[in-house]
């Protein structure tokens, strides 16, 4: 990941409390961090954001007139479009609450600082600073930008590309998989994200064109790595248009002879929020592909509202842990107590447990003490072109290796 320039990062610190902003000041300038804003309201800090470049807000959320909740309404309102680390001395639910209300409006919740604030805690906080944000930057084209035929003739001219994220085994830093995931190279706007076209597609029915656009190709990249002397079984995510069509195993094993490639190098990612409709054509299409020795995977799990009865009833292999529980584990309880609890439910109904979203290496130890088998996520790797996979194996080989020997 980029790191940013300190001396280039805008920050605003919003505290009631005067001595808390002064240690906060020195300690952001012992770190290089001195485009520094100390504001001891919210309308002084709603000023800073609106008159000057802010990519870092550190908020207190407990603060007499303007609290921290109603400020980050005001942000929207602002336009601001950079981050917000809370610093905070309230319980730990209620600062979920929050962060959660900042992801909500489509800020950057970048984590959280308990009072007193610890130095080394500050640092790595801030390291996970992304480049490239504050609050001039304009969020990415709307979907409404692309019209139906400019996709349909997208998918038919092959500007459809799958990017690949490795997932990679905890306790050996073996890579053991990838996920495939869409994007669109479009010729003027570049790289286009699929939260940009995916709706569009789902609107005029589509989705099973970009699903089949998508297992053909993760199916040739992994036939391709494997041939390779590489064993990367790949994970697609499908839609509901797919689980409801029973005709969509046959359709896979078709695409997967016809590439010539095993089932087994084909994971089938479904969400916990489809598998609640059409709860009988689902059950026939995931056993069918379970039959053919195809890999079933429940995504997100935790965030939908039957995980247990899901985890009775249909045939997955592998389990994976939604982000939002993942990032932070390693110092939240409730986030440590869900992914402890998920890890122990699936390992005893033999399913593999993979952790999404790990960004430090804290998390990364976290989740590896618990037993979680896989881990995903930007501190392992951001998604990148097919063509990139190769070079990246051979990098992450010579940076774990001697990992691997310690441990062996």
């Amino acid at each position: 990941m980029k790191v940013m320039d300190p001396s280039a990062v805008g920050i605003v610190l919003l505290d009631d409390d005067p001595f808390m902003l002064k240690l906060l000041s020195v300690m952001l300038a012992q770190l290089g961090y001195t485009r520094l804003a100390a504001c001891d309201n919210g309308e002084k800090a709603l000023q800073q954001v609106t008159g000057g470049a802010v990519n870092l807000i550190f908020l207190d959320i407990n603060m007499p007139g303007m609290d921290g909740v109603e400020f980050i309404r005001r942000l929207v309102d602002c336009r601001y479009s950079g981050s917000v680390i809370l610093v905070s001395g309230e319980n730990s639910r209620i600062l979920e609450s929050v962060e959660k209300l900042i992801e909500a409006h489509h800020l950057i919740a970048l984590g959280r600082l308990q009072k007193p604030v610890k130095p080394e805690e500050l640092a790595s906080l801030i390291g996970r600073l992304k480049p490239n944000k504050g609050h001039h930057e304009l969020p990415h084209p709307s979907r409404q930008a692309y019209d139906v035929d400019e996709l349909r003739a997208s998918i038919a001219q092959g500007e459809l590309v799958n990017y690949y994220q490795p997932k990679v085994a905890l306790a050996t830093f073996e890579v053991v998989g990838m996920e495939s995931l869409v994007r669109w190279q479009h010729p003027v706007d570049g790289i286009v994200f699929p939260d940009q076209f995916l709706g569009l597609a789902e609107q005029h029915g589509l989705l099973t064109d970009v699903t089949g656009v998508v297992l053909v190709e993760a199916m040739k990249q992994a036939k391709a790595w494997s041939q390779a002397g590489h064993r990367l079984p790949v994970a697609v995510n499908v839609s509901m248009d797919d689980l409801i069509a029973l005709d969509f195993p046959d359709v896979v094993a078709k695409l997967a002879a016809s590439v010539g490639v095993e089932p087994g190098l084909l994971i089938l990612e479904v969400t916990e929020g489809q598998v609640m409709r059409q709860r009988s054509t689902i059950l026939d299409v995931l056993s069918r592909l379970s039959l053919k020795r195809f890999g079933l995977a429940i995504d997100d799990f935790g965030t939908g509202h039957s995980s247990l009865a899901q985890l009775r009833d249909l045939p997955f292999d592998e389990l994976k842990v939604d982000r939002s529980f993942v990032r932070g584990a390693s110092k939240d309880l409730t986030r440590h107590a869900i992914c402890n609890a998920s890890l122990r439910m699936a390992h005893q109904l033999r399913m593999k447990v993979v952790a999404e979203g790990i960004e430090d290496q804290e998390d990364w130890d976290c989740l590896s003490d618990l037993g979680c088998d896989i881990g995903q996520g930007y501190f392992i790797a951001r998604p990148m072109p097919a063509a990139a996979v190769l070079d990246w194996l051979n990098a992450w080989d010579k940076k774990t290796g001697s990992v691997r020997l310690q441990t062996a």
